[in-house]
């Protein structure tokens, strides 16, 4: 018969090495489980045993002794004592041997019984004599004990042998003596005074310890600029200096130190931001040089990291009005040093926004924007300011606005309207209108194996891998942030500003944060989702309504409602009349004054009103607004004058029609109603511009040459145009650039001199003779003082 064929496969030779590994693994675990097990058996028995002897220790009473006789225990310590002095090297080796197997051979006789220790114990370094000692029972005080002076002890082969020797006895009349001399001695040290400096002697002695320290100072700085990696334990020197106790420099030396590390915190902090190791990365063995650079990371994050808490507690003393034990620095130079330390604080947030820590300092910087202090207010708004305009990315922005709007919130609305402010140097031009949607901004991506595999033949599949590894390369190469990340952060920057906004407009009405708020509002509303659009502007049209703005505010509600309706707002039908009403009946409300306020957001308005939606303006309204801007060009200085008179040469190239106002004759029935708040129904066309014969002769030479181009018809061409650097600006530009903010025209007016030049006439020989002769009869008569009846006269004109 055959012999029966084993089914069971062999197995492969890796197949059992692979198999033995794993075996030996399992085995090894086993065994330290077994071995870890063990010894917690062992520690907890001798746990136990240890707490068993200690009980039976504490219960075992003491043996009385009679205090009266002679302790045995005190003449065995003594002869060993003597033993123990005696010098070994007398001795034999057999006798020596022989002394210490009776040493180890202790009989239960010789043990003491008050301690707890094994038979044959070795001496430990520590003993606990004093506890030994508290167990003999005492004896009464017969004698006086003698003192004892301890010496240096004697080490020999058997240990250290401790040495004392008693203190001699002194009379009391040497003591005495020797009291008196030494009392001499002091009155003769005290006669000499201190000598005291004088103020000059003192400033002197100032100016020569801060010389000693800033150059100390500059020598550490400059030590680590030159080389940080070797210098960087040299950082903690130079800060240490910011605890400096001489009340002479203690302040100064602060600041100069506070603003050093601040210099160099600039200088040497690299480009990226340093993250903590790794277990892993510790463990593994490096390179000397990345050893040499991660010591330096690591030194200079906890370097960052005491200064920032340092200049924190700075601010929080002088907040607090706290004044600190050693008394170095006085209550009023507190302040001094806050200001430095929120200057220093400022200086970094603007500088190393991408380093660690920068949270920590905008949570820092955030609620003193809103400090009772305005130079520290003004400090760290403009620091904020500085950060949001430098900020391309966004990320630094996010974290700014986020730790306002809940600051703002917390206060309950009651901030500075200066924090608000620093929205509007947002750098955001574009956001994720529809971000919910799928179709809009999808990323691109990259083709899977198994869809290449389905899709593309084998030659197709090794090209589309070659572009994609391109396309990586170039990504890598151009070393910039994707515009995906950007509008994602840019969005959901503008949703917090918008939510702090509307916040404000539904709880805060009445706040001195709503002008902010407004325009805010008026310069991001292109962006808001058209959802809101409705309800915005019916909030807008309430508060206009409700007559609680001032002139100013209800201009930033009218840029607002149009600004909205600019952008996404073109195609909703929505006609707003009453806000072109409103602006047309405040247009005589404008600062005619030093102040010029309102002019710019009424030119702005304007722009955005008329000219950008020229499709939705009638030409009554073109007109009305046309001769009213004429009418108000009367009124203000001259730069707005100019502004004004652009704006109407703005309208008359965009409505061409309107230049029948330059026409005496009247067009169509009616009367012009300058009174009538409404522009479509005044009647504009019925009237003149000849407020433009009268700007003619304005004393200030651009307004005349705008009015004589207006006269003219604005032309583009010919005598009657404009010189480029007048037509090509804004009316806002033009507005800027001829202000009298510095009380002086430009260009300079010119001096009107009389033509003809006569003789010049001084005094009162301008009056004619007959007036001069009367004038010296009444002067010359002496006043003389009647009494007054007005009762004459009421009889009279009763009667």
């Amino acid at each position: 018969m055959k012999a029966r064929r084993n089914k069971k496969q062999i197995p492969s030779f890796r197949k059992l090495i692979k198999t033995s590994k794993v075996k030996l693994e399992n085995k090894l675990k086993n065994k330290q489980f077994k071995q870890q097990s063990t010894l917690k058996k062992y520690r907890k028995e001798q746990r136990k045993l240890r707490q068993a002897v200690k009980d039976a220790v504490s219960k075992k009473p003491i043996p009385l002794e009679n205090p009266k006789e002679k302790r045995p225990g005190k003449r065995i310590e003594r002869e060993e004592e003597e033993e123990a002095a005696l010098p070994l090297d007398m001795m034999d080796e057999d006798d020596l041997q022989l002394m210490k197997d009776l040493g180890q051979r202790a009989s239960f006789l010789t043990r003491d019984l008050s301690s707890s220790e094994p038979v044959h114990a070795k001496k430990r370094k520590h003993e606990h004599i004093i506890d030994k000692y508290e167990k003999i029972p005492r004896t009464l005080q017969t004698a006086p004990e003698k003192e004892l002076i301890h010496l240096l002890p004697i080490k020999d082969k058997s240990g250290i042998i401790p040495q004392t020797r008693e203190k001699p006895v002194t009379d009391s009349n040497k003591d005495e003596e020797d009291q008196e001399e030494e009392r001499e001695l002091e009155e003769e040290i005290t006669e000499d005074p201190i000598q005291e400096l004088t103020i000059e002697e003192h400033l002197i002695e100032r100016k020569k310890k801060l010389q000693e320290k800033k150059m100390h100072i500059a020598a550490l700085a400059s030590a680590i600029l030159s080389d940080p990696e070797s210098n960087i334990k040299k950082l903690k020197e130079l800060r240490s200096m910011l605890m400096e106790q001489d009340p002479d420099v203690a302040v100064t030396v602060r600041k100069l130190v506070i603003v050093s590390l601040m210099e160099l915190f600039k200088d040497i902090t690299p480009s990226y931001k340093i993250r903590p190791l790794t277990e892993a990365e510790k463990s593994t063995k490096t390179r000397k040089e990345t050893q040499k650079l991660r010591e330096f990371e690591e030194g200079l994050v906890s370097q960052y990291k005491f200064y920032l808490e340092n200049l924190e507690q700075m601010v929080k003393d002088w907040k607090q009005r706290k004044l600190k034990k050693s008394n170095v620095v006085s209550l009023k130079a507190y302040k001094g040093l806050a200001e430095v330390a929120v200057k220093s604080l400022c200086e970094l947030l603007v500088a190393l926004p991408h380093f660690n820590f920068h949270n920590n300092i905008i949570v820092l910087i955030v609620p003193l924007m809103n400090d009772v202090s305005k130079s520290i207010s003004e400090m760290c708004c403009e620091a904020v300011k500085k950060l949001f305009k430098q900020d391309k990315l966004g990320q630094a922005s996010l974290g700014v606005i986020k730790v306002i709007s809940g600051f703002v919130k917390g206060r309950n609305y009651e901030v500075r309207p200066e924090m608000l402010k620093t929205f509007l140097c947002l750098r955001i031009k574009e956001v994720e209108v529809k971000k919910d949607t799928e179709d809009i901004n999808k990323p691109k991506k990259f083709m899977t194996f198994k869809e290449k595999r389905k899709s593309l033949s084998r030659m197709q599949r090794k090209w589309k891998k070659a572009e994609e590894k391109l396309e990586r390369e170039l990504r890598e190469a151009e070393a910039s942030e994707s515009a995906e990340k950007k509008l994602k952060l840019h969005t959901e920057t503008l949703n917090i500003v918008f939510v702090t906004y509307f916040r404000i407009l539904k709880k805060a009405q009445r706040s001195p944060l709503l002008p902010a708020v407004l325009e805010g509002l008026a310069k991001f509303a292109h962006l808001i989702n058209v959802e809101f659009f409705d309800d915005l502007l019916v909030v807008l049209h309430t508060l206009i309504e409700s007559g609680d703005l001032s002139y100013q505010e209800s201009l930033h509600c009218v840029q607002t409602a149009f600004h909205i309706l600019s952008g996404q707002g073109d195609v909703l039908n929505i006609d707003p009349m009453k806000f072109y009403t409103h602006l047309y009946k405040t247009l005589f409300k404008l600062h005619a004054g030093a102040t010029n306020e309102g002019v710019e957001i009424v030119l702005q308005c304007l722009d955005v009103m008329l000219t950008k939606r020229r499709k939705q303006v009638s030409q009554q309204r073109a007109l009305a607004f046309i001769k009213r801007l004429c009418t108000l060009a009367l009124h203000v200085l001259p730069n707005s004058s100019i502004g004004i008179l652009a704006t109407t040469r703005i309208l008359m190239h965009t409505f061409p029609k309107t230049d029948l106002l330059l026409d005496s004759e009247s067009q169509g029935s009616g009367v012009f109603l300058p009174e009538l708040d409404e522009p479509e129904y005044c009647n504009a066309q019925n009237t003149a511009l000849w407020e433009l014969h009268a700007l003619r002769r304005h004393y200030h030479p651009i307004v005349q040459r705008f009015a004589a181009h207006l006269i003219a018809g604005a032309p583009s061409e010919g005598s009657g145009a404009l010189k480029p650097e007048l037509s090509r600006r804004s009316a806002a530009e033009l507005f800027e650039a001829y202000s009298m903010a510095e009380m002086t025209f430009n260009p300079p007016v010119e001096s009107s001199n009389p033509k003809i030049k006569g003789k010049v006439l001084q005094g009162d020989s301008f009056l004619n003779e007959d007036l001069n002769q009367l004038i010296k009869r009444y002067s010359s008569e002496v006043a003389t003082e009647l009494p007054l009846d007005f009762t004459k006269y009421l009889k009279t004109s009763l009667h």
